[in-house]
């Protein structure tokens, strides 16, 4: 009976010890997958966010230098990054230009804290949001993402990098509610804007309203703007929120975007994820042909 009781207690430890590498292995696989990629890996402590960000940069191939570089920075980590990376060697207009993708967080779910827009709830919820639920904390922190890539992300990238001001920010689902959300409070930053599904559904489209009064009020003024241009896409597969926020904001584009080159596609029988990868080379067509 000891016998017996300790040869169980033997597999009992050796079970829990193959469990315990089973499971460190998908721990590397998975990390290793998000948190690094085949290009020049970095990390930045934000003084912003109070923690360190990592952050892919792809260098053209015969990268000089002293030569001028065009920017994309996109918010979705090594999503859709293989398919950047073979869209842009293959299109002559991209090879002078240098790539950085922002992963999310790990260890923690920074998502929907990082994208959405501080005037949606990060539990993104597709009802309108009762006046009572206005603690801080519910809220995107997406102007925070936002003071990390302008006070920090852009100055380290222009002071190790010869850079022109061709700049695109790129972004897919809640990245794409990024995209609208900078280009409607800070357009400035980039000329370019790609957003792949956007998620402007939330709390009842706020995103899609928010994004309709930037643009109503930018059509009022007499003040000289810098050149945007704007690509919008969406699967035709996708779940009919997505459709319809994109339906709203190609109206309030063709109502008041007098001063704005932008384009938009539904890409037929398309689902969510399948959208954004179709989607990279059709952006950058457009935007090498708005800015020539």
């Amino acid at each position: 009976m000891a016998l017996l009781k300790k040869l169980n207690s033997t597999v009992i430890i050796i079970l829990l010890s193959i469990a315990a590498l089973i499971a460190g292995a998908v721990v590397i696989y998975k990390y290793n997958a998000h948190y690094t990629s085949n290009f020049k890996d970095i990390t930045i402590y934000s003084q912003v966010l109070d923690e360190s960000r990592k952050v892919f940069i792809r260098l053209p191939n015969n990268f000089e230098p002293n030569k001028r570089y065009s920017l994309i920075i996109r918010t979705d980590g090594n999503f859709n990054l293989t398919q950047w990376d073979s869209v842009m060697a293959e299109l002559p207009a991209q090879q002078d230009t240098i790539l950085v993708s922002i992963p999310n967080q790990f260890w923690t779910f920074t998502r929907n804290r990082d994208l959405v827009p501080p005037y949606a709830r990060q539990d993104v919820n597709t009802q309108a949001r009762p006046a009572s639920e206005n603690a801080p904390e519910l809220f995107g922190q997406a102007d925070k993402f936002l003071a990390f890539i302008e006070s920090e992300l852009l100055p380290y990238l222009e002071s190790n990098y010869n850079l022109n001001n061709n700049r695109i920010l790129s972004g897919y689902s809640a990245g794409g509610s990024f995209v609208l959300y900078t280009m409607s409070t800070k357009p400035w930053l980039f000329n370019g804007y790609f957003a792949f599904s956007p998620a402007a559904w939330y709390d009842d489209m706020t995103v899609v309203k928010e994004f309709e009064q930037f643009l109503s009020q930018r059509s009022l003024t007499t003040e000289d703007y810098i050149p945007l241009s704007l690509y919008i896409t969406v699967g035709g597969a996708e779940h009919p929120l997505m459709l319809s926020a994109f339906a709203g904001l190609k109206n309030s584009l063709n109502i008041h975007a007098n001063d704005i080159i932008w384009d938009s596609r539904i890409n037929d029988g398309l689902e969510h994820r399948e959208n954004p990868v179709v989607s990279v080379k059709q952006a950058l067509d457009f935007y090498n042909s708005s800015i020539n």
